[in-house]
């Protein structure tokens, strides 16, 4: 470059200067140190090389110059060469910087290799030199990998087990107190607690639940040991029922119509439902609405394995679990449960009106061997007995439920590891801290999980490591009632959160799944999952990613490890209720890895790796089922197109940000942060915004509960098939109406098109296919 430069220079000097523009110095204060500038260069160098104050001056008169001497033919040879000389070393400076940029550029958008910043600069330029302090991704893995493997989560999960955890205990209370000294010995910004006075319900020692036989003249019998007196459901109605027993599987709707449909009707009778596949409150909620008296719920050995690694149960256990039909305090429902905070006298309409108590096995044994009448589908067969299973009905129960309820204080334990670049949003991680009981694994194993993962985290903080967005570690209490202490925080924030947290990972569950990886989780979540699969190795196979694993056994592998999260999931609610997209895992080994790179790509990507373009293929397989219906709506003179028109337009929408994404200047910060905001209010926009919170809590149409939904929308045309009247425009209220669904019609596609108008930005973007 610089014998280019010198050819240059010595072409200017020998060029012509006919018809051209030449410059003069100016006279003044700058005159002596041009001159000096003049002296550190070659001897007779014109002053046009140098670069200081000129004056312009136009061409002279042709003629008033002197006649230019006879060039040489070498010098001529170089007058013409120089613009070639010049041009070839401009491109290959251009070709070296855009051949630089475009191999950066694409490791970025590829999050494979790109370099990712531990500096304190917000507005930090990523240096490909590792040695100065710069850490590719590779590198933060192996250093998360490093201060993982330096823990004792066995140890911790062990001590945390022996503990008394019980929501509103002394044993909590000491509990409390040492998980927040331990986040305080950790380098964290923020540690702090904060306390909710809720209503719990609990056994009353005084008087006890109880089972009798009832003969056939109503008369009370023998009593039937309960032989685990503590364990019961709370928020169950209390009082005392009456009724013959009738076995209903896992109480499922189908399953009260298929025993309905053999003759044997659920209407002022007990059930007796297995444990397993819907929640507690699902089963004595489908009781309910199927006319039951009450419901008894027992552990069937056949859903339980007996594998050393897994879950098992004493014949003589009972399985504990609440019966409100959602989550949070039930007695101060959509307020949040802060001390002296005075509330309406209300309650939640998920609690249950009829009694439910739960069984052990052997129990449930005694129970079933009364029971006549037809035998039961062979999917309904157990390993009780050593003869088939019968429907009922049976010999008469009668059921006593005596629980109290009290004001109870919880507390929930946070920490923070403050972001560099957008501390404003947060990345969310927490536990469940109490159990009903010791030993419970569920809350054991999270608590555990959550404290490596701080204190992992913390020792990357000490080497260097600082996330972009904050990291937000938080230990919930009231778990087992319902997700109660995680709830009513986010009813206290309600205002702040849905605008600042990005994304919440939940640690409970994790050790009840099996050597199958699962996820509970939000569409947006669904690519980083499988990008995070590829990049931890599989405990159980070796040379195998987990990703690997799984397509081993179904190439189809969001089918085999996504699922949708259930209301009994800790991460309902920030999805359904706040409009945050969530996750929980269920994978016996390797969950701490999981969360925690999961972690470091939600809290240190410059782009958030939540796919936002995801939700256009939720509701086109959706629509799928909705297209089934639409020979019946045309013969009544309705239509599903709005819905169609709304769904295209979100997917435009969905595309056009990401071709802005994709054409935008990378490193500019101020373009960044604007397509983060837009990016992680997504599932926000599913919030329908024409409901009340304080009526439909859960106002995701998709996730959500309550007559806006989708999920209610398909459930109202199915009683197109079965509309007694058969006729446009019925109102019976137990078939289709036309009314009902024009306003369900209406809440569904104008929510689906307020989420296409925001992820198209500002108002000037929007482009309604309306």
């Amino acid at each position: 470059m610089e014998r280019l430069w010198g050819l240059f220079q010595r072409a200017q000097q020998l060029s012509p200067r006919s018809s051209q523009t030449v410059y003069q110095r100016v006279e003044g204060p700058r005159k002596g140190h041009l001159e000096e500038e003049e002296e550190d260069g070659e001897e007779g160098a014109e002053t046009l090389a140098h670069f200081c104050p000129m004056e312009l001056r136009g061409p002279e008169p042709l003629g008033s110059r002197p006649r230019q001497p006879n060039l040489i033919p070498w010098a001529a040879a170089g007058r013409r060469a120089a613009p070639y000389l010049v041009l070839t070393a401009l491109l290959i400076f251009t070709g070296a910087f855009l051949l630089g940029y475009v191999a950066f550029r694409g490791s970025c958008q590829a999050c494979g290799d790109s370099v990712l910043v531990v500096s304190e600069d917000v507005n930090y330029e990523p240096d490909l030199d590792f040695h100065q302090g710069r850490l590719y991704w590779s590198d933060l893995q192996a250093m998360f990998l490093q201060f993982l493997g330096e823990g004792r989560l066995e140890d911790t999960i062990r001590q945390t087990s022996l503990r008394e955890r019980v929501a509103g205990s002394a044993g909590m209370a000491a509990l409390t107190q040492d998980i927040r000294a331990a986040l305080s010995r950790q380098k964290l910004d923020h540690v702090w607690t904060d306390t909710h006075y809720v209503g719990l319900q609990f056994p009353d020692p005084a008087h006890p639940n109880t089972l009798h036989w009832v003969d056939e003249a109503g008369k009370v019998g023998e009593q039937l040991p309960l032989e685990d007196p503590d364990v019961y459901c709370p928020y169950s109605a209390i009082g005392n029922v009456t009724g013959e027993l009738v076995y209903a599987h896992y109480g499922r709707p189908e399953d009260l119509q298929d025993l309905r449909a053999r003759g044997v009707d659920p209407v002022g009778r007990l059930l007796l439902v297995r444990v397993g596949v819907i929640s507690f409150a699902q089963k004595v909620t489908n009781a309910q609405d199927f006319g039951a008296q009450g419901v008894l719920i027992y552990p069937e050995p056949a859903d339980f394995s007996q594998d050393p690694p897994k879950p098992s149960l004493s014949s003589q256990q009972a399985v504990y679990g609440h019966v409100h039909l959602g989550t949070g305090d039930p007695y101060t429902p959509g307020f949040p449960s802060f001390n002296q905070t005075q509330f309406p006298p209300v309650a939640s309409s998920g609690l249950p009106s009829i009694p439910a108590q739960p069984i052990s096995a052997d129990i449930a044994s005694r129970l079933l061997r009364k029971l006549k009448g037809p035998v039961a589908p062979q999917e309904w067969q157990g390993s009780l007995l050593g003869s088939p299973y019968h429907l009922g009905p049976g010999p008469r129960l009668r059921l006593v439920v005596n629980n109290h309820r009290t004001s109870t204080p919880i507390n929930n334990i946070f920490g923070c590891i403050e972001g560099r670049s957008e501390p404003d949003h947060y990345v969310v991680i927490g536990a469940q801290r109490d159990a009903w009981g010791p030993g419970a694994a569920k809350s054991a194993v999270g608590t555990a999980i959550l404290l490596e993962l701080v204190r992992t985290f913390s020792s990357m903080v000490s080497n260097g490591f600082r996330p972009r967005r904050s990291l937000l570690f938080i230990s919930w209490d009231g778990g087992d009632f319902g997700s109660v202490g995680s709830t009513e925080w986010l009813e206290g924030y309600l205002s702040v959160l849905h605008l600042k947290a990005v994304v919440y990972v939940s640690l409970d569950n994790a050790v009840l799944g099996d050597d199958k990886f699962h996820a509970k989780t939000s569409p947006l979540l669904t690519s980083l999952i499988e990008s995070v699969l590829k990049q931890v190795d599989s405990p159980n196979h070796s040379g195998q990613t987990l990703y690997e694993q799984v397509v081993f056994t179904n190439p189809s592998w969001d089918a085999e490890v996504i699922r949708p999260l259930p209301m009994d999931s800790s991460a309902y609610s920030f999805t359904a209720f706040v409009g945050v997209p969530a996750v929980e895992f269920s994978f016996m080994e390797a969950v701490a890895q999981l969360a925690g790179q999961l972690l470091i790509r939600l809290s240190h990507d410059r782009l958030l790796p939540l796919d936002f373009g995801r939700y256009g293929d939720v509701v086109l397989r959706h629509i799928g089922n909705l297209n089934e219906f639409s020979g019946d709506l045309k013969a009544r003179g309705l239509t599903l197109q709005w819905v169609y028109s709304a769904r295209g337009d979100y997917i435009r929408a969905a595309e056009k940000l990401r071709q802005e994404i994709y054409s935008s200047e990378e490193r500019d910060e101020r373009l960044t942060r604007m397509y983060n905001v837009r990016i992680m209010r997504v599932e926000f926009y599913f919030l329908s915004q024409y409901v009340s919170p304080a009526d439909s809590p859960f106002r995701h149409i998709f996730m959500g509960r309550g007559d806006h939904t989708l999920g209610a929308l398909l459930d109202h045309l199915r009683l197109l098939r079965s509309n007694s009247s058969g006729t446009p425009g019925a109102t019976s209220s137990t078939g289709f109406q036309e009314s009902r669904f024009r306003r369900q019609l209406a809440l569904l596609t104008w929510t689906l098109q307020g989420a296409a108008n925001a992820l198209s930005g500002d108002v000037w973007n929007i482009d309604n296919n309306f």
